[in-house]
């Protein structure tokens, strides 16, 4: 696997640990709306709903070394998130402030700060990537008779804790540089203030098509540099009494998302339905009903972007382009809100009430200005420079734009023959919206048929791996073509 393909699946089991963010964001903004002025003070209700939420943010470190490592382990195995809880355990004990100075024999003053924040998710990442790559290496391992109970997945956690004292030995030396220039790189970004939130947006966009948006988000949405923007945000009451958040502050690399994902992207959805082709107009209705949809209600955009992204490059560029001027005009305006999931409906109601939402209201306002923008912009561009966005595709393609009401198994089938079946296929995966593949020839895969069937998009990612961005689909599907017997004939099976 090449580097990009590993930082891709990298970049998929974040998604788990990531996933458990929407629990503390309606816990927590549930507790919010019961009592909006003593966040708790006057509720026990709201004070055992907000620190129910609180429990979760207050430990993401740890949970991203389990989610990390149950989601990149090959089987997706209990016995990987132990090992990766164990590593994680061992790592944060033996550089925790009181153990390196015990162990180094200096002053507990003189230990460097960078260890004090050693509970991070960077080194839960890591933690989790280790625990990971020895779960996939090693549990299948027999020993000798006299041992045979350690043999296999009871083996991975030992070896774990053995590599966390190694890993521990080398963050000694090495984390007090990483932190370092991480915090350098957050502060010169940080330093620039509302621009400096601008700029990340912009690049947050860009690294969407490869999936690495998740290694700069947690920079700044987290506590890797010290910004933690998203649990500072989520800890409303308790974090400004802690002096971690500042109303008005807190939440700037987060509220300017709003406006584009409610407003901006459903914008370009119907200025790319105005602008197909009589014939496939229809088509082209279904498919950015659901996307606009999906982008409005929860925030998750992936379907609308893939959409439009390589069929108009420019268009995309112009779409970051404008997310960063977004999030530039809420955060010098301080117009603020946040998310524990995305920037949709259901995390802007549930966080209204949070005491570091700054007049979140007027961040509708500024969605519906770039819902005309996004309109205007994208059926300009598209007319003028006759971009082939979906549905305006040359007549004699032989695409079409399929309605999703295939029957899904019948429909995994599909996609299973148009990749070249399961000979073809080394790894199936999913997250949210993309299956993520791993190919033994990727020539076999029929990216036209792969878009006929229904697919948004193709992404290839060195010579063997593939990603198929279906929308919310893509976890069944993939589920449904695991299910699928390797000795299965497709040959019957018709695609378009």
């Amino acid at each position: 696997m090449n580097i990009l393909g590993y930082f891709q699946k990298v970049g998929k089991a974040l998604m788990v640990p990531v996933a458990t963010l929407p629990a503390a964001a309606i816990l927590m903004g549930i507790g919010y709306w019961i009592d909006p002025n003593g966040w708790g003070a006057n509720s026990a209700l709201a004070a055992f709903l907000i620190k129910a939420g609180g429990a979760i943010i207050d430990n993401m470190s740890v949970l991203f070394a389990v989610g990390v490592a149950y989601g990149m382990s090959k089987d997706k195995d209990g016995a990987a998130a132990l090992s990766g809880f164990v590593g994680y355990l061992v790592v944060t004990t033996l550089c925790s402030p009181a153990a390196v100075a015990q162990i180094q024999g200096i002053d507990p003053s003189a230990v460097p700060a960078a260890f004090g924040k050693i509970n991070n998710q960077f080194v839960g990442i890591l933690v989790g990537i280790v625990s990971a790559e020895l779960y996939n290496r090693y549990s299948t391992v027999e020993l000798h008779k006299a041992l045979a109970f350690f043999s296999g997945k009871r083996l991975v956690p030992i070896l774990t804790s053995i590599a966390g004292i190694f890993l521990a030995f080398v963050l000694m030396y090495v984390w007090p540089h990483v932190y370092g220039g991480l915090v350098h790189f957050g502060e010169g970004i940080q330093g620039l203030g509302d621009v400096g939130a601008g700029i990340y947006a912009f690049f947050n966009r860009l690294l969407i098509p490869v999936g690495l948006h998740h290694a700069l988000n947690s920079v700044f949405w987290f506590d890797v540099a010290g910004i933690n923007d998203l649990p500072n945000f989520l800890g409303g009451a308790k974090s400004i009494a802690d002096g971690v958040a500042v109303p008005g502050q807190t939440g700037i690399y987060m509220g300017g998302f709003f406006p584009i994902m409610m407003f901006g992207l459903p914008g370009a959805a119907l200025a790319m339905y105005h602008t197909a082709r009589a014939e496939n107009k229809e088509k082209v209705a279904s498919i950015m009903i659901a996307a606009a949809f999906a982008s409005f209600f929860t925030g998750v955009t992936e379907p609308l972007e893939f959409a439009f992204m390589f069929l108009a490059p420019a268009l995309y560029v112009v779409h970051a382009v404008l997310t960063g001027i977004s999030v530039y005009i809420a955060a010098s305006m301080q117009w603020i809100s946040g998310f524990g999931f995305s920037a949709g409906l259901v995390d802007m109601v549930l966080q209204s009430k949070n005491p570091l939402a700054t007049q979140w209201y007027m961040l509708i306002v500024q969605g519906l200005v770039f819902f005309a923008i996004y309109y205007a912009i994208f059926r300009f561009a598209i007319v003028k420079f006759n971009l082939k966005t979906p549905g305006r595709e040359d007549a004699d393609s032989d695409e079409v734009l399929a309605s999703g009401s295939q029957e899904t198994g019948e429909l995994a089938k599909q996609y299973l023959k148009a990749l070249g079946g399961h000979g073809n296929l080394e790894n199936i995966d999913a997250c949210i919206t993309r299956l993520r593949l791993t190919l033994k020839d990727s020539s076999l895969a029929d990216e036209k048929t792969l878009k006929a069937l229904g697919a948004m998009g193709v992404v290839k990612l060195g010579s063997n791996n593939l990603q198929v961005i279906l929308g919310p689909l893509a976890e069944i599907v993939a589920g449904e073509m695991k299910k699928i017997p390797a000795s299965e004939d497709l040959s019957a099976v018709k695609l378009p």
